[in-house]
């Protein structure tokens, strides 16, 4: 039937944005109580503490962070030395003040990110968003002279790749014009672009198919192995890999599906398959090691460093100077190993704290240092630095310590296991204060992109939620990473049901638990979280007592032809495709809506300057609810991008408004 909502597809329409204003203004009026004022102060208070954790990035002989507070809501980009920052208070070197330079330009800028040159760390190409979006526009910043080069590299507002082969050239790949950005709106040709030279008179190295998703170059500058690749992906998990070389491209002879790394003289290879080569088979999951030269020569020597079983996968990898570092994960626990490849010796760092998850922060190409995160739901964040020595020990030091930022007393994390419907053990991790009567609580879940939840301290969370005695869970559904690739697998494509079943065991074991009752459990994602709210309001009504939907995909009919959502078909499939249709449209939460069933309210939130998940998901799905007659609220920022917020009082605002309105659904008929 004819869709009669695409009006409010026209993100900018006169039309659509009046109804957004519309329905702002009703959303904001309903909830902006004393108590919501006083949460969002708490929560702006906790995101712009000066005694948070300022995290940085080593390049040369300084540490760069990015850093918003009240004072420099758009934020600063700085630098400081090792000595310094192990100061309770460092002195910090200012490069770049971006509410000075959108106030001087009168432009809405948002940093998106910096492209320090390596190993000379004289240049960076600096990314600024309008308003949060994904489009970025990229100047070379001199940092010498601490100045924007006008005569530098630079490129207009695109979704653009660039990086540097050395301080006269870079690979680039942005829009060149027609047919030259893939149909996902991402660059479909690398070029090398010499300074000093028209955009336009760039050299094509390599081109893409306008189906793909994107392709890119990186070039390695590490002394004795400088070289230059390029990714092709051909969707969201295959890629092509090459060698650039003088007299052209060598494909990278790996799966399309697995993951690669090259360093120095090895290749890594992450399988997101089972792989057979030289007569045996690797399971999905493993990570494998060669000789990078001897494997483009036709030998194909593969060895095992890290095989994965039922209960162990392998969530992140990264390298430094002469070490590899792992971070795996036990049933959603995390552990750190170092790898010595002189012999491939295998050591687990022991002094880091239990029931925390812990990532890898930084590391340096040029030494051994290393930065680790550890942190917890009540637990705020500690980061950990040390350098690896040989044989591949290393001695952490807690550098610098997040504070408490939400009263956690007497609240305990326990994990739980739910059992799905195809009989599958669903991990939980439940957040609360010991009580014998149910209470209020939010169950949170994302299950897409083998994406892994992590136990991580939220200041939102604690305040708008833990604080207030409700109860906090994560469901660690299909979809997600948290036991490997097949984890992810078991929820694509058609089989995506099961990450709504997994989502909706878990509801009902909090329930037969007696830790709520369905009126008075909340649920909450974003992005494709989004998706499985709306899953959980059109098909596990009777769960719920009411549901936070964010930035979300709901029209599966036609997600692949807004913004970014056709790179997503391998995740979902093709609503072109009939075969692909008749499952998606199954669970489609746009087709899904009935006036005749019960939903429990829900409010849907997004952003004007998404443009990676386009706003009329959100607006269309509103406006049909409220044709049928079905309790919905609605909220869309008119800045911030996919995260939903340009800045720190955007953020404050958003969570609150959030937590408000789920404590004030979830309350109030259960007195």
């Amino acid at each position: 039937m004819e869709d009669p909502y695409l009006w409010l597809e026209e993100i900018d329409g006169s039309d659509a944005l009046n109804w957004v204003r519309q329905h702002n203004d009703t959303t904001t009026a309903a909830f902006r109580t004393d108590e919501f004022t006083e949460l969002e102060h708490r929560i702006r208070q906790a995101l712009d503490t000066d005694t948070r954790i300022p995290y940085v990035r080593r390049r040369g002989n300084y540490l760069y962070n990015f850093w918003r507070d009240a004072t420099n809501p758009r934020g600063l980009w700085r630098r400081t030395t090792l000595d310094e920052y192990r100061n309770e208070a460092p002195t910090w070197e200012v490069l770049i003040d971006v509410d000075a330079l959108a106030e001087a330009e009168d432009e809405n800028w948002v940093w998106a990110g910096a492209t320090v040159r390596h190993p000379q760390f004289d240049r960076a190409l600096i990314s600024l968003s309008r308003g949060g979006s994904d489009a970025t526009v990229v100047r070379e910043f001199d940092l010498q002279t601490q100045q924007f080069d006008a005569a530098g590299f630079t490129l207009p507002e695109a979704k653009s790749d660039i990086t540097w082969i050395d301080r006269n050239t870079v690979f680039v790949g942005t829009d060149f014009g027609d047919g030259t950005l893939t149909t996902s709106g991402y660059p479909r040709t690398v070029r090398r672009w010499k300074r000093g030279t028209p955009l336009g008179d760039a050299e094509l190295v390599f081109e893409g198919d306008s189906t793909d998703v994107a392709v890119g170059a990186s070039h390695d500058t590490a002394e004795g192995f400088e070289r230059s690749f390029v990714e092709r992906a051909i969707d969201f998990y295959h890629a092509e890999h090459y060698l650039l070389t003088d007299a052209g491209t060598i494909r990278i002879d790996v799966p399309d599906d697995a993951q690669i790394s090259v360093h120095h003289a090895w290749l890594l290879v992450r399988l997101r398959s089972p792989w057979t080569v030289g007569g045996v088979e690797y399971p999905a999951g493993s990570l494998l090691r060669a000789n990078f030269e001897n494997f483009l020569g036709g030998d194909h020597t593969v060895t095992p460093v890290f095989t994965p079983d039922e209960q162990t996968s392998l969530l992140q990898m990264s390298w430094t100077s002469n070490f590899l570092v792992l971070v795996t994960m036990t049933d959603v626990r995390t552990a750190v190993r170092i790898i010595n490849p002189t012999d491939w010796a295998d050591t687990t760092v022991d002094d880091l704290p239990p029931l925390q998850s812990v990532t890898i922060t930084a590391t340096d190409d040029d030494s051994d240092e290393v930065f680790i995160t550890s942190s917890g739901y009540t637990t705020p964040a500690t980061l950990w630095h040390g350098t690896i020595e040989e044989p591949g020990t290393i001695a952490l030091h807690d550098i610098k310590k997040s504070p408490e930022l939400f009263d956690a007393n007497a609240v305990v994390t326990t994990q739980h296991f739910a059992t799905s419907a195809d009989g599958t053990r669903i991990p939980y991790f439940e957040v609360r204060s010991p009580h014998d009567t149910p209470g209020p609580a939010l169950l949170y879940g994302y299950g897409g992109f083998e994406n892994s939840l992590v136990p991580g301290y939220s200041p939102g969370v604690g305040l708008g939620w833990i604080e207030r005695g409700g109860t906090f869970v994560v469901a660690n559904i299909r979809g997600g990473g948290e036991y490997g690739p097949n984890w992810h697998t078991q929820a694509l494509r058609e089989n995506r049901p099961r990450a709504y079943e997994d989502f909706a065991a878990v509801a009902q074991d909090l329930i037969s638990r007696g830790v709520t009752t369905a009126k008075m459990l909340g649920a909450q994602g974003g992005s494709n979280g989004g998706l499985l709210m709306g899953v959980m309001l059109t098909r596990y009504p009777e769960l719920f007592g009411a549901i936070i939907c964010q930035v979300p995909l709901l029209d599966m009919k036609r997600y692949h032809l807004l913004l970014a959502g056709a790179s997503w078909k391998a995740e979902y499939g093709d609503p072109d495709d009939p075969n692909d249709w008749e499952f998606l449209k199954q669970y489609s939460p746009y087709h899904n809506t009935s006036e005749d069933q019960v939903y429990p309210p829900a409010l849907i939130m997004t952003s004007t300057r998404d443009d990676r998940v386009h706003p009329g998901h959100a607006r269309k799905m509103t406006a049909l609810l409220e044709q049928q007659g079905h309790p919905v609220h609605y909220y869309e920022n008119i800045e911030g991008g996919h995260s939903g917020a340009a800045d720190n009082a955007q953020l404050a605002f958003k969570t609150a408004l959030a937590y408000q309105y789920l404590w004030t659904q979830l309350n109030s008929d259960n007195s």
